[in-house]
C-alpha cells in the first residue's frame, strides 16, 4: 500500500530532526499520504499512527479512500479535534508554516489546554511532506504522462482555430472544452492565451482582445488526469514572423532546448536555470527574461523543486519539472516555449514534444 510506505517515510523525516508528531493540513499532502480527495481534513501522525479527521460530508468517501490511517468524523471542527487528539498523544507537533495561515494557527492553539497553547505547534524547519512528494513514483509518472500527452492532444486540436479576429476567451474556452471532452477531471490553472502586444504579459489572462491578422500568441495551460498536473506552453504566431520575432523565438527554443539538456540525475536545478539564461545573454536577450527557469509540478501545478538561480536543489530520478524560458517585450511581443521534463535513471524524458519549431500560420 503505497500510502502506508509515504506515512513510513514521513516518520523517517521526522524522526531525523526529532519531531515527534506531525499535523497536515495541507489537502494535496493529506492526498498524497492517505487518498483522501475531500475538501475537508487534518491528518494527524504520531511514532505510531496515523488519524485522519474530517466531516460528515465525507463519511463514505472517506472509509473508501482513506489507506494507512484512521478516520474520524468530527462532530465539530476537524481541525480541533486533530490538534486535541495531538494534545493527548505527544509533547509537541510540528507543523508546515507555508501552508498554514494565521488563522488555521489562532484555531490549533485555541484547541488546546492554556498553558500549552504556545509551546505544543511548532513549526516544520523543512516542508517534510513536500520534499517526498518531489519525487515520484511509477504510478504517478504515469499519470503525469498521460496529462502531458492529453495536452500535447488538446494543443493540436486548437491549432485550427486560432484565426485573426477570435477573441482570446474563445480560445481559452476551446482549449477547455477539447481538455474536458478528451477526457480531464479540470484544468491545472487558469488558461493563458495572450496576443498580439499582450504575448509580452508572462500570466496573460485571456481577454475579449480579439486575435491580430499578425503576431504572436501565447497558450500555456495544463489539465488534470488522476489527480496529476501537466503543464505546457506553446508561442504561435499568425502571419510570417519579421527578422526580430524570428531571432526572438529562435534564441527562446534554443534557450529552452538547452536547459532540458542540461537536465540529468546529479545536476543542480541552478545549473539548469543558467543553461537557458546563458543562451538568451548571448543573444542579447537576458534582460527580457523575467522570471525563474522552471518549477516542480504533481499534484499541484507549483511544487518544488524551483529551477532558478542559485537553486542548489540537486536533481534526482523520479523529480518533474518545467522548462519554460521566455522574452517578454513590452509593448511588442513576448515568447515562451516550455515541457514538462521527467528526470530519468541517467538522463531526462520530455513530457510534452509536440510542435516547438515556429509555427506561422
Amino acid at each position: 500500500m503505497k500510502e502506508v510506505e509515504r506515512l513510513r517515510a514521513l516518520r523517517k523525516s521526522a524522526a531525523s530532526l526529532e519531531i515527534e508528531a506531525i499535523l497536515i493540513t495541507h489537502l494535496p499532502d493529506v492526498r498524497y499520504l492517505t487518498g483522501f480527495t475531500g475538501s475537508n481534513a487534518a491528518l494527524a501522525v504520531t511514532a505510531s499512527k496515523a488519524v485522519l479527521f474530517t466531516d460528515g460530508r465525507y463519511t463514505a468517501q472517506a472509509k473508501e479512500e482513506v489507506k494507512g490511517a484512521r478516520v474520524v468524523i468530527a462532530k465539530g471542527s476537524a481541525l480541533k479535534e486533530a490538534c486535541a487528539w495531538l494534545e493527548e498523544s505527544a509533547a509537541a507537533a510540528g507543523f508546515d508554516p507555508a501552508n498554514t495561515t494565521v488563522s488555521q494557527l489562532e484555531m490549533m492553539r485555541s484547541a488546546l489546554s492554556g498553558k500549552r497553547r504556545r509551546s505544543f505547534f511548532q513549526p516544520l524547519t523543512q516542508p517534510l511532506a513536500a520534499d517526498l512528494r518531489m519525487v515520484k513514483d511509477e504510478d504517478e509518472l504515469r499519470a503525469m504522462t498521460a496529462a502531458a500527452k492529453l495536452g500535447n492532444r488538446v494543443f493540436k486540436a486548437v491549432l485550427p482555430h486560432l484565426k485573426p479576429g477570435v477573441p482570446e476567451t474563445e480560445i481559452a474556452a476551446g482549449l477547455e472544452f477539447f481538455a474536458r471532452s478528451m477526457g480531464a477531471e479540470a484544468m491545472s490553472f487558469e488558461t493563458i492565451v495572450a496576443s498580439g502586444e499582450r504575448s509580452a504579459l508572462p500570466h496573460g489572462r485571456a481577454s475579449s482582445r480579439k486575435l491580430p491578422r499578425k503576431g504572436f500568441v501565447t497558450l500555456d495551460f495544463g489539465v488534470i488526469l488522476k489527480g496529476y498536473c501537466s503543464d505546457m506552453t506553446r508561442t504561435v504566431h499568425l502571419g510570417k514572423a519579421n527578422p526580430e520575432e524570428r531571432h526572438a523565438y529562435e534564441a527562446v527554443l534554443a534557450a529552452q532546448e538547452a536547459a532540458v539538456s542540461a537536465i540529468k540525475p546529479g545536476v543542480t536545478c541552478g545549473e539548469v536555470d543558467e543553461a537557458a539564461r546563458s543562451v538568451l545573454r548571448s543573444a542579447g536577450l537576458a534582460k527580457y527574461f523575467t522570471h525563474s527557469t522552471g518549477h516542480g509540478v504533481g499534484l499541484e501545478i507549483h511544487e518544488n523543486p524551483r529551477v532558478a538561480a542559485a537553486q542548489a536543489q540537486i536533481l534526482q530520478p523520479g523529480m518533474v519539472v518545467t522548462v519554460e524560458p521566455g522574452v517578454y517585450m513590452p509593448g511588442k511581443f513576448g515568447i515562451r516555449i516550455e515541457d514538462m521534463v521527467a528526470v530519468t535513471g541517467r538522463s531526462r524524458k520530455v513530457l510534452t514534444p509536440v510542435d516547438k519549431k515556429l509555427i506561422e500560420l
